[in-house]
């Protein structure tokens, strides 16, 4: 590799959201809110998780991990698009450009792959409940999401590696308000092939694969809920499966849109759009579908509420007898 190249571009330039200089003030406040909102959401519920011991189950192990993706995916573009809007200071490092780069594909795919390790618990969960407890143990959760995180951790090392052998010209200017691979190649006066070919080939393995694992599942869940005779039972299949089915027709919603209406505007703004929707809208709604359509989130956030608010209700409980 040649560092000659890359030292010669020490920073890029961010051009930031398609918007006029008026409207930066109330983008900026628009946008924190949603990101203070987005933490703070995760957070609980990562904190009710592991305050709640009802909660220690395969789903909500599956759950929390996904909830400390979307804080972090945020994190990795937010809160530099915020300072921009802010300070007008629109500069990034190089390396502080590339470690952007990295960590979005990284938190992506991993977004994807824990989605679909959360598809294959409810699958075990309605199709085989009795089987449940010894499927579903400790070990497999902690291997599926160990594998999500290695995939990941590859697929981005290696759009990494091969990016940082190119070489820039002259032109520094990135339209975009992150370190967007596509937009960075194009910026590139090496030969881009094999970067194109990688991105292309882990961009369809990374999106279909696991797409067609939610699809396969959701497709043995819904035959199994037609055979339930009972209303009750179909009622509590589809609450069990509503808040996941609401995450995923987020998460593809958003790469669909891309694909499938490419004229919608013009090709960057459109890019722009799904960013947004990928980085600040999804991570945001996701406590919120989880918090409101799970009937277990909603007691474990009532219990935590009343314990704060109402301590001394503790002293009406009848006390457990303490052994030795």
């Amino acid at each position: 590799m040649r560092w000659e190249n890359q030292s010669s571009m020490s920073e890029f330039l961010l051009l930031g959201l398609p918007i006029w200089p008026e409207q930066q003030g109330m983008f900026f406040a628009l946008f924190l809110g949603m990101y203070l909102t987005t933490v703070l959401g995760n957070l609980l519920i990562i904190l009710l998780i592991r305050l709640d011991s009802h909660l220690h189950t395969p789903m909500y192990f599956f759950l929390s991990h996904l909830a400390f993706t979307d804080v972090s995916f945020s994190s990795v573009t937010v809160p530099k698009m915020l300072m921009d809007l802010q300070t007008n200071h629109h500069s990034i490092p190089y390396v502080g450009c590339i470690a952007q780069m990295y960590f979005f594909i990284f938190f992506t795919d991993l977004d994807s792959f824990l989605i679909t390790s959360m598809a294959y618990d409810r699958y075990v969960a309605i199709c085989h409940p009795l089987h449940y407890p010894t499927i579903m143990r400790e070990g497999l959760c902690a291997l599926l999401v160990a594998i999500s995180w290695f995939i990941s951790c590859a697929s981005s090392l290696s759009h990494t590696l091969l990016l940082t052998r190119l070489s820039f010209c002259a032109d520094n200017t990135i339209p975009h308000f992150f370190c967007d691979l596509a937009a960075l190649l194009k910026l590139s006066c090496s030969n881009i092939i094999l970067n194109e070919l990688v991105m292309f080939t882990l961009g369809v393995v990374i999106i279909t694969i696991p797409l067609i694992g939610i699809l396969v599942s959701y497709g043995y869940i819904g035959a199994t809920i037609l055979r339930v005779p009972s209303t009750k039972g179909i009622c509590k299949a589809l609450s069990t499966c509503g808040s996941h089915l609401s995450v995923v027709s987020l998460y593809y919603g958003a790469i669909f849109g891309q694909y499938l209406f490419p004229n919608f505007s013009n090709s960057i703004d459109k890019d722009i759009i799904v960013a947004l929707m990928y980085t600040v809208v999804t991570p945001m709604l996701n406590p919120f579908i989880y918090s409101l359509r799970n009937r277990d989130m909603k007691k474990a956030l009532g219990k935590l509420f009343r314990r704060q608010c109402f301590p001394q209700c503790d002293i009406w409980k009848k006390p457990k007898p303490h052994f030795g």
